[in-house]
């Protein structure tokens, strides 16, 4: 890692928010951290760049999640999470660890759970402002421990405010059903050989209709979206089991062994091997 700035804060006496660290990172390439457990909450700011978190839910299940500049994501107390930049772009952030008795209720008023980790502002001003107060109390760590549980009450406002009655009229609730219907099931069947035509047919729709409404939801196609959902997945089971490289690249829908590597190497600017090595070391 690189540029790593932080500061760790002693145990103070306050009961509603407490802060514990803040910090500012600039990642290399692959930079991982984890599987770790956390004792407080950690929410981290993607300033430039994506990676990759891998979070346990509620129910146990180690869920994969691309997260991109201009989104946050929590980390929970007591939750088993990794977490590594992306290997052509990787992320920089910014993370404030807190706790206390409202914490909890913040968070959840912000829609964040362990269900739902990442989140996206629902307003840019709102987003700068938040990453705002995150700034702040990171270039002035140094200040007395009150001032800085007063910045940290203004990130949690600007975190959980939410638009003024604000529609998504833009979106017709029959586009959502198709997005939601198109993720749940490539999400369901990765595993298989599923191509980006088996998911248009899943929705009933045509594959270039399919592929417009996708793009405009995510920023990029059904195909790219389904190779990275595949990729992540390959990586978990790299850093988690045994499996050979080619019992992997059947678990994540790639009959042939020579097609994963190329994919993967694509992406991640290595073989599957060589990211299982490196990494694994890191633990």
């Amino acid at each position: 890692m690189t540029n790593c700035d932080f500061k760790v804060y002693p145990e103070n006496a306050y009961i509603d928010l407490n802060l514990f660290q803040l910090g500012h990172e600039r990642c290399n390439s692959t930079h991982l951290f984890g599987p770790a457990v956390r004792n407080h909450y950690l929410f981290h700011y993607v300033m430039s760049g994506k990676g990759t978190l891998f979070a346990d839910n509620t129910k146990g299940e180690s869920i994969i999640y691309n997260i991109e500049a201009g989104s946050g994501f929590m980390i929970f107390p007591n939750q088993v999470t990794t977490y590594f930049a992306d290997h052509n772009d990787p992320w920089e952030y910014i993370w404030v660890e807190f706790d206390g008795i409202l914490a909890k209720e913040y968070l959840s008023g912000a829609g964040i759970s362990l269900d739902n980790p990442v989140y996206k502002f629902p307003l840019k001003e709102m987003r700068d402002k938040t990453l705002g107060e995150m700034i702040y109390l990171v270039e002035n760590r140094e200040s007395n421990p009150l001032h800085l549980i007063g910045h940290l009450y203004l990130f949690f406002d600007y975190l959980t405010r939410k638009p003024k009655q604000k529609s998504e009229a833009h979106k017709s609730g029959k586009t959502q059903y198709y997005i939601k219907t198109a993720v749940n099931f490539m999400e369901n069947n990765f595993q298989k050989n599923i191509t980006v035509d088996d998911v248009a047919t899943h929705c009933g729709l045509t594959r270039s209709y399919f592929g417009k409404i996708f793009k405009d939801e995510f920023d990029k196609s059904p195909q790219t979206f389904l190779i990275r959902l595949r990729m992540t997945k390959a990586t978990e089971l790299l850093l988690k089991t045994d499996l050979s490289i080619g019992e992997i690249n059947a678990s994540v829908g790639y009959p042939d062994q020579l097609h994963f590597s190329k994919s993967f190497k694509n992406i991640f600017g290595c073989s599957p091997k060589q990211w299982r090595t490196e990494h694994r070391g890191k633990e």
